[in-house]
Order: structure tokens, then C-alpha cells, then sequence
């Protein structure tokens, strides 16, 4: 009962610092970048609670409780995206100053059409990777309180809906700040209690199969492991969210140092959360693995740290939640909405059509939940949407590059189509995913294309 107490008054907390940290809103500008006002450590505070989510954390422990230390190891392919990301595009983005999103990029690199494609596969990517966080509440809710899963989903992502509906960015950072500390002391506890309830390292090793504790694991084979990794490095790099805190920090220096310590904070993190998918299987072999993180808490968890712990599960899968619900509605408001009209709206209609946006993105994210069981499949499902068609002429918009709308297109077309032939029609060759060669293909045909004279910083 305590436990129970515990996690309800976090949840009641959290949508309380929600609410008061985004009490003040001055537009869709402020609802999208909260006046560009956090620095360093509140940026690697949010970066970290937003994109070490719910996939990156029990869906992590659920992929090693089966494949062994090898997915971790994948997951060191989006660390490594994060110090690339620090050290070569954050300070470039003080060129952007009047940005809010992805599309402001694109639409002045590229045109109109670009940003609407930005605009549209945004969407559909925070409206999958939402999906795979309300879907690991539900495992959450199931596990502890023994909830149907549809109901945890419910309550978690109608309290996450709540707060960054009516909050915006403002609600989504305060909300993150907390949920990071919690989860930074939640997963050690963990993996802490567990390793000793077993009796110790030597006795983990021992339980498990040798082949899980070797690279490259039962089941990947090597191309099918450097597959994965290049599918995290690249699939959520500069995503909507990712863009908007980029853009949020007081200066790009701020963003970089941000991004730099939350890249190093995820190598140790996935450590972290692999291992407990470990300590699962150790438990008990026989497990469901996507209750692998739930399991272990239950198991060896004492009263209150119990209570603790999962609110740290929750706030890991909330902070992820929040960000893609806010940057979904700022997807659509700025760069679907705003192109297609001739005249431009008032701020005060963006805002509410955003809010709006946000718990339509919400309900529908239910759906894509209950839809796809495992939750890191969800997040290689969405990253399709994204990668092949915005990566390649994003980064090059971001250094500069004269290329045109028609470089755009060529790419975009070559990146899908050879990311649905490569998965469909040739089953995925070399144990390598479609995604990557969709965004090698776009590099190719991107680069091939003549250069522009007009682009929107000299």
C-alpha cells in the first residue's frame, strides 16, 4: 500500500510541476522553445529524461534478457550520435535564431514542399515513438498494480496529455529536470539490489547463458549487430524534439555542452538498464521478457524504495512522452498548417490549435500502443519515417550546403524507395536494415545533384 501511495503521489506531483511550469506561454514560439532561456545542465537534464525513454529503458532490459549484452552495445550507437551531435551540429545552430522546429530548416533550405514532407514525417514519428512510451506505462501499470495494460496506458498518458497540452515546452523541461534526477538514482538502486539478491557479479555471470554475455550475442550475428547500431545512430538523430532543444538552449555553446553530457550519461545508462535485463533472466529464465525491468523491481525492491524505483520507471517513460507529444503538435501547427495557408494566423489560434493537436496526437498514440507489442520494435518501425527522407538533406541544410528543392525530392524518393525495397523486397540482405541503406541512398543521389544559388544563410 505504501508503494502504491508513493507512485500516486508522484504522478499527482509531477502533473502539478507540469501545470506550474508552463503557466506562462506568449505564443507558438514560447510553446515550442520556451523562450530559448535553459542552459547547459537543464539542457542535458531534459535531453537526458526525454531520449533515454521508455525503449532505451525497459525496452532495453527486454532485449537483453533475450540477445544479451550485444543490444546495450547497439544502444552505444545512439550515444555516440549524441557526441557527434554535440560536437558537430549544436554549435552550428546559432545561425537559426528565429527557428522553432525541423521545418523552419528545411522550408528555407529547400521550399515549401520539403517543409511539409518534414512536417508529415515528423508527425508520424513522434506519433510512433509516443506510442512506444505509453505502450511500456501499460507494462508498468500491469505489472505493479496488475491493471489491464490498456487502463495503465490510459492513466499515465492521460496525466502526460494533461500537462503538456496546457504547458508546452515550459511544462515538458520542468517535468524532465525532475524525472531525471528520479531516474538517475532509481536505475542503480536497481540493478544494485538485484545483483546482490542473486549473490553477487560471479553469481549473474553463471546464471546466464555464456553466448549473452559475448559479442555478437545469440542471435544478431556481426552485420546484424553493427545493423543495429547504425539504425541508433541513425534514427532519431535530430528529430523534432531533439531540434527544439538544440534551439532552446540560451546559446548553442549551452546545447552542445548539454548534448555532450548527455551522450556520456547514456553510455553508462544503457549499461545500466541491459544489465537488469540480465539480473531478469537470472531470476527467472521463463519470464515474459517485456516484463523484464517490472519483474526484477517486484522481486527485489524493499517497501518505499519499491515505490521510488517505479515512479522512476514512470518519469523514465513520461520525460520521453511529454517531449514527442509537444514537438508532434509543433510538427503540425508550424509545419504542415502554416504552409498550406495563404494567410497567416493569429498567435493566439496557433497556440490553441497546438494544444488541440497535442491531445488528438495523444488518444491516437494509444492506438499505435495497444497495436505493437514489443516497444523498441515501435521505435525502429517509426525511425522508417524519418531518417531516409529528412536526415541527410537536414544535415546538410544545417552546414550550409547549396542544394535545391529538387535534391530534396530525388533523395527523399531514392531513401524510401530503397529502404521498401531492401526491407520488402530483399528481406533485409546482410542482416542490414532498410533504414540504413535508405539513408545511403539519399546521401548518393543528394550529392549528385547540381548545386543552388539561393540558400537562406550566406
Amino acid at each position: 500500500m505504501i508503494d502504491m501511495i508513493i507512485v500516486a503521489g508522484y504522478l499527482v506531483g509531477i502533473l502539478v510541476v507540469g501545470l506550474w511550469g508552463g503557466r506562462i506561454q506568449r505564443g507558438l514560439k514560447d510553446y515550442a522553445t520556451a523562450g530559448r532561456e535553459f542552459g547547459a545542465l537543464v539542457i542535458f537534464a531534459t535531453m537526458s529524461a526525454s531520449f533515454i525513454g521508455g525503449g532505451f529503458s525497459t525496452g532495453n532490459a527486454e532485449k537483453v534478457f533475450l540477445y544479451g549484452v550485444a543490444n546495450i552495445v547497439a544502444l552505444w550507437g545512439f550515444s555516440c550520435k549524441e557526441i557527434a551531435v554535440a560536437t558537430l551540429i549544436a554549435p552550428k545552430m546559432k545561425a537559426f535564431p528565429d527557428a522553432v522546429s525541423v521545418g523552419d530548416v528545411m522550408g528555407k533550405a529547400y521550399g515549401k514542399l520539403a517543409r511539409l514532407t518534414t512536417g508529415v514525417c515528423g508527425l508520424l514519428l513522434c506519433c510512433g515513438i509516443v506510442g512506444a512510451q505509453v505502450g511500456a506505462i501499460g507494462v508498468i501499470f500491469n505489472v505493479f498494480f496488475g491493471l489491464d495494460r490498456f487502463w495503465g496506458i490510459g492513466i499515465g498518458c492521460g496525466i502526460v496529455i494533461l500537462y503538456t497540452t496546457l504547458g508546452g515546452m515550459r511544462a515538458v523541461v520542468y517535468t524532465d529536470v525532475v524525472q531525471f534526477v528520479i531516474l538517475a538514482i532509481g536505475m542503480p538502486l536497481v540493478l544494485g539490489f538485484g545483483i546482490y539478491q542473486i549473490g553477487g557479479v560471479d553469481a549473474l555471470f553463471a546464471a546466464v547463458p555464456p553466448d549473452h554475455l559475448s559479442l555478437p550475442g545469440p542471435d544478431f550475428g556481426w552485420m546484424g549487430l553493427i545493423g543495429l547500431i547504425l539504425v541508433f545512430m541513425f534514427g532519431e538523430t535530430l528529430v523534432p524534439p531533439y531540434m527544439q532543444r538544440l534551439l532552446a538552449g540560451k546559446t548553442a555553446s549551452a546545447a552542445a555542452r548539454g548534448t555532450l553530457y548527455s551522450g556520456l550519461f547514456s553510455f553508462l545508462f544503457f549499461a545500466i538498464t541491459g544489465a537488469i535485463g540480465l539480473v531478469a533472466f537470472a531470476l527467472d529464465p521463463d519470464l515474459n521478457p517485456n516484463n523484464a525491468m517490472a519483474f526484477v523491481i517486484v522481486s527485489v525492491m524493499p517497501p518505499v524504495l519499491k515505490g521510488l524505483v517505479f515512479s522512476g520507471v514512470i518519469a523514465i517513460v513520461m520525460s520521453s512522452a511529454d517531449s514527442y507529444l509537444n514537438s508532434a503538435s509543433i510538427a503540425f501547427v508550424n509545419d504542415v498548417l502554416r504552409p498550406l495557408r495563404r494567410k497567416e494566423m493569429r498567435e493566439e489560434d496557433l497556440l490553441f490549435i497546438a494544444k488541440l493537436v497535442t491531445l488528438v496526437v495523444g488518444l491516437l498514440s494509444i492506438v499505435f500502443a495497444v497495436s505493437i507489442e514489443s516497444i523498441l520494435d515501435i521505435l525502429i518501425y517509426a525511425y522508417n519515417y524519418w531518417a531516409p527522407i529528412v536526415l541527410v538533406p537536414l544535415v546538410a541544410a544545417i552546414y550550409g550546403a547549396r542544394r535545391g528543392t529538387p535534391a530534396f525530392v530525388a533523395g527523399a524518393v531514392t531513401g524510401v524507395v530503397a529502404t521498401v525495397l531492401w526491407q520488402s523486397g530483399l528481406d533485409s540482405p546482410f542482416d542490414l536494415p532498410g533504414l540504413v541503406i535508405g539513408v545511403l541512398a539519399n546521401l548518393v543521389v543528394f550529392l549528385s545533384m547540381p548545386k543552388s544559388s539561393i540558400y537562406m544563410h550566406e
